[in-house]
């Protein structure tokens, strides 16, 4: 990180802005604790688990372009190009988008010496975007409300968000570590 008077500053508030580098640490971070969420996805499915399906996620994505954003049940809708493809794009930039906010919250010092507790705190947070806006969204009700088994999904759910909050802090402290 460059010294405090190398920094850009934004005129308006005073805040250094980010670096970079900054930006660079972010993207790896989010990129880092969303794999880690894939690792446990994956574990699950090997467990006879059912998981997220990211078709559906870019499907239900690609359909913004078209005006719409809730659907009865996302599987009836039309499919749309690469919906596969646009699924796994949008969980990435997603995992991206909340490493983004645990930085901004907790200050780049964290990306220094990250610690265990807030990231794993924060991924749990993240919980409620499924269950308050994808879910609802996709026919799946609030809480997953619409489902057979609406209390087993949302602990699923839960677990799935504290896999990515260990791996914001696995992927932070393996890029503080490589900097050393």
């Amino acid at each position: 990180m460059l010294p405090s008077r190398h920094r850009r500053v934004n005129r308006f508030t005073e805040t250094p802005m980010p670096s970079f580098h900054t930006f660079g640490q972010i993207a790896l971070v989010g990129i880092g604790a969303t794999a880690a969420m894939d690792v446990w996805l994956l574990l699950l499915a090997r467990l006879g688990v059912p998981s997220t399906g990211f078709a559906m996620v870019g499907r239900w994505v690609g359909h913004f372009a078209r005006g719409q954003f809730a659907h009865a049940v996302i599987s009836k809708a039309a499919p749309v190009p690469f919906e596969l493809g646009l699924g796994w794009l949008t969980h990435y930039v997603i995992g991206i988008a909340y490493a983004a906010v645990l930085v901004a919250v907790q200050g780049t010092a964290w990306l220094e010496q990250p610690t265990l507790l807030p990231a794993v705190a924060f991924g749990v947070v993240t919980v409620a975007a499924p269950w308050f806006v994808m879910q609802p969204a996709m026919g799946s009700g609030f809480l997953a409300s619409k489902t057979p088994a609406p209390l087993k999904n949302c602990l699923r759910n839960l677990t799935h968000h504290t896999a990515f909050g260990a791996g914001l802090y696995l992927a932070a402290s393996a890029l503080a570590q490589a900097a050393r």
